[in-house]
């Protein structure tokens, strides 16, 4: 029981096993009809202009147990291999391009399988046409052959063309380039070429004939678009010629010339005919119809016309031969004719030059002396020259020119028959010139006109020119520009002018000379043109440094000619600075620089630029000075009286210093000079009317004057604020107090109003402004009244200082400094001595004027009420 029980499972999963295998189905692909785009690809069709790599199609198959199923593509051996699938999805992909032409089926194996089974079925799949052929021409190249009397609207040849697509892109019509222009016509849809109706062929007027002809398709699709395709041939249309023409004449008019000299039988000329049919010409007959009069005589098959008498037995001058040309068939036939008519001349031949002659016979050379620049127009007499031919007729005809150069003479006539005199007229006089060419030679050329030979013969024309006096003297440039140093001596050479006449003799010779108001210190020597200084003069370039004359360039006849001259007098350093005005004493406020001049009277730099320094003083370590402008300072640690003191024992401030003014010319001049500086330092307190003071130290009855215009001022503007209160405390209806009454508070604050009453500015010498100002007692008006108003009293004018005691005299002479080299001592001027830097008569003027303008000021003070 245990072995049933245990083999009873085994067996029975066996058997579910076999049964399992023996029900499997194979798989098997969709049918879904001609037009699916999937399925087994069965009446599948393509456009031969399917792009490659287009997916085209989808094989879709099952497997009935529900299996996975995969596809496959095969090919029969030797096929070209179109498509590729996806083995999973069944995907079929164009790998190869189609071409419908070359292959119009294709034969594919698909295949489909479960991994058990695998079905294959063979398909065919149908290539369709697309529009991608052109037409091609057959049985090329197209020559025909065509007579040229075919008749009109005949057909003359049949064109044919193939287009390998099918349907309207295989069907053809053919058509004409440039249809107007050719003679033929051609059916659109056989292609057979015929001449247009009442057009003839003519193989003298073409013989070939080119006719472009155009196969075009009737179009169709291709890759989505409509495409029209042609095709073009070259059709060579040969004209057979057909004897239809008649025969004609070549190298008409015919022209024959019978010499003196010619011998009987001679040929003259040769006459030409052709057959006018030139594809197989005839042979052509010559004769003479008439005009011979037994003198010529023509050969009947050449055409060429000789004379059988010699030219003395000529008896006319001119013969017209009337000559016909016959065309003669193979058969020996004479068919059609043409005349010509053929003139003979018998002429004499040319055989003598022109020749020239002279007073004694023949002459080549002619000789002639004459003055230069004759008028124009003018014959030359001189010459007399004849000129002949001794041929007859147009032999005897020639022209005559001069030759050399040109536009000078002009020859009479030009044109000569036979024999004439010759005559040589002027042209243009400015060119016959002495000083350009002392001879001109000229070529007089005779040549025969009309002839075939062209002789000629020459003649020399020699003429020989005199000078006349027909040029001015002309300077070699229109202004001559000269330097000359101002030290130079008189009669230093300064500039050589240069004029020519290039006419000959006395009349070449030239003479100077200089005028104008500039030429005064200037001779010039009269031959050689040089202009120097007189021998008196003496330059000054700081009183004059241009000179500006004209100098003369005369011949011996009167004629001349002008320039101008410039002279520079170049300045040369000979002036020593010079310090203007009084610089013997300076005042120095601390702080404040001085300045000193000094002007060189040199009219150029750097002659006149001047260079200041310090040569001496002591203590040497107090001032500097600015090199160019000459300001004077102390030194930046010195700012009072105490460090000067500090530095020297001396206790005077007024100290002397040795300052030079050196110009930089080469060689360089100086001057020297003794400055006395009094050094003081400002005690009014800083303000306007100090700044005033101290400027106007030096001159105290200035300050007076100032001060004396400002009080006046002051009072008259006083005036005017109460003329103009008065009156409008005059208009109002109220009662104006005279005096405010105002409570009495404890400890009042002091308030005063500042009026500015005067600001007073000199540009001139005055660097601050003069200012007064006065302290008047503010009024505060509690009740708002503003009609009420306090008139200030106007000051008193003050009194003038007195002058001081000790004021320099207006008529002491000023003091100047010399302009030579070395050390200057000032004039002597009666001056009160300076012992101390605070007892100076300034000083004490202004401590005077401050203490006047104090009491002023206390004196307008208004109590408080």
């Amino acid at each position: 029981m245990k072995y049933a029980r245990h083999f009873t499972p085994s067996l029975f999963l066996s058997l579910v096993h076999v049964c399992l295998v023996q029900a499997n189905y194979a798989p098997y692909f969709f049918d879904n009809g001609a037009r699916s785009t999937n399925g087994n690809m069965a009446l599948l069709s393509l456009s031969e202009d399917t792009p490659v790599g287009t997916h085209v199609y989808t094989l879709n198959g099952t497997d009935p147990e529900g299996d996975p199923v995969t596809y496959d593509l095969t090919y029969e051996a030797g096929s070209r291999r179109y498509f590729s699938v996806d083995k999973n999805l069944g995907n079929v992909t164009l790998i190869e391009e189609l071409d419908r032409e070359k292959e119009d089926e294709i034969e594919v194996i698909v295949s489909i399988s479960d991994g058990l089974s695998t079905v294959s079925e063979k398909v065919r799949i149908l290539v369709m046409d697309a529009n991608d052929e052109s037409p091609e021409f057959i049985n090329t190249p197209y020559i025909v052959e065509v007579p040229e009397n075919t008749p009109s609207s005949s057909s003359i040849f049949k064109i044919e063309a193939i287009d390998k697509d099918t349907g309207s892109g295989g069907s053809i019509t053919y058509f004409l380039q440039n249809i107007h222009a050719n003679k033929f016509t051609i059916d659109r849809h056989s292609g057979v070429l015929r001449i247009k109706t009442g057009v003839t062929l003519d193989y003298e007027k073409s013989r070939t004939h080119f006719v472009v002809v155009v196969a075009k398709d009737g179009g169709g699709k291709l890759r989505g678009d409509n495409k029209v395709f042609s095709a073009t041939t070259t059709v060579t249309i040969n004209v057979e010629d057909v004897q239809d023409t008649p025969p004609m004449f070549i190298g008409t008019p015919y022209y024959g010339y019978v010499y003196e000299d010619t011998l009987a039988g001679s040929e003259v000329l040769t006459v030409v005919a052709l057959d006018g049919d030139r594809g197989k010409p005839n042979s052509i007959h010559y004769c003479i119809v008439n005009g011979s009069e037994g003198s010529f005589e023509i050969s009947n098959t050449t055409g060429a016309i000789s004379v059988i008498k010699s030219p003395n037995q000529l008896k006319k001058e001119v013969y017209e031969l009337k000559v016909k040309a016959s065309e003669i068939s193979q058969e020996g036939d004479t068919s059609d004719h043409v005349f010509a008519m053929v003139i003979i001349r018998v002429v004499d031949l040319n055989n003598h030059p022109p020749t020239f002659y002279g007073e004694n016979g023949p002459q080549n050379r002619f000789e002639l002396t004459m003055y230069e620049h004759p008028p124009e127009g003018e014959i030359l007499r001189g010459l007399k020259i004849t000129v002949n031919d001794s041929d007859q007729g147009a032999n005897a005809k020639f022209n005559l020119r001069l030759v050399g150069p040109g536009g000078i003479f002009r020859v009479v006539p030009q044109t000569v028959l036979n024999e004439a005199q010759v005559t040589i007229i002027v042209e243009n006089s400015a060119a016959i010139d002495y000083e350009s060419s002392k001879v001109l030679t000229f070529k007089l050329l005779a040549i025969e006109v009309n002839t075939p030979e062209k002789f000629s013969s020459t003649a020399d024309i020699v003429i020989r020119l005199l000078d006349t006096n027909d040029n001015v003297p002309k300077f070699s440039s229109d202004y001559y520009i000269a330097r000359i140093p101002e030290n130079s001596p008189g009669g230093s050479n300064v500039v050589a002018v240069t004029a020519t006449d290039p006419d000959s003799g006395l009349w070449g010779e030239i003479k100077y000379s200089i005028y104008g108001t500039g030429a005064d210190l200037f001779l010039i020597h009269p031959s050689t043109g040089i202009i120097y200084t007189q021998p008196w003069a003496v330059l000054d370039a700081e009183v004059n440094s241009k000179y500006n004359f004209y100098v003369k360039a005369e011949d011996t006849d009167g004629k001349y000619s002008l320039a101008e001259v410039f002279i520079t007098v170049l300045d040369v350093n000979d002036h020593s600075p010079e310090f203007n005005e009084n610089i013997q004493e300076k005042t120095m406020i601390i702080g404040s620089p001085v300045k000193i001049e000094a002007i060189d009277q040199d009219a150029e730099e750097p002659n006149n630029i001047v260079d200041y320094s310090i040569m001496q003083a002591d203590p040497a370590n107090v001032f500097d000075i600015d090199q160019s402008t000459g300001e004077i300072k102390l030194k930046s640690y010195i700012r009072s009286l105490d460090i000067i003191h500090n530095i020297t024992k001396n206790k005077d401030c007024i100290w002397s210093l040795v300052v030079q003014a050196k110009d930089r010319g080469s060689p360089s001049f100086s001057t020297t000079a003794v400055l006395k500086i009094d050094i003081t330092e400002e005690t009014l307190h800083k303000g306007p009317m100090a700044a005033f003071l101290m400027q106007t130290k030096d001159n105290p009855m200035k300050a007076l004057g100032v001060l004396a215009g400002v009080m006046g001022i002051m009072v008259l503007i006083t005036i005017m604020i109460s003329t103009a209160m008065f009156w409008r405390n005059k208009r109002s209806n109220k009662v104006m107090p005279v005096r405010r009454i105002i409570k009495k508070r404890q400890m009042p604050p002091s308030r005063t109003v500042r009026m500015e009453w005067l600001k007073f500015k000199r540009p001139s010498n005055a660097a601050e402004k003069f200012v007064i100002e006065e302290d008047v007692k503010s009024l505060h008006n509690e009740n708002s009244n503003n009609n009420i108003q306090v008139v200030p009293v106007p000051p008193a004018s003050p009194l003038p200082p007195p002058p001081p005691a000790l004021a320099p005299r207006s008529d002491t002479p000023a003091w100047r400094v010399p302009t030579v080299s070395g050390s200057l001592t000032p004039k002597h001027v009666i001056k009160p001595p300076k012992n101390k830097c605070h007892g100076s008569t300034h000083n004490a003027l202004v401590s005077e004027l401050k203490m006047r303008f104090e009491k002023r000021n206390a004196a307008f003070g208004e109590p408080h009420i």
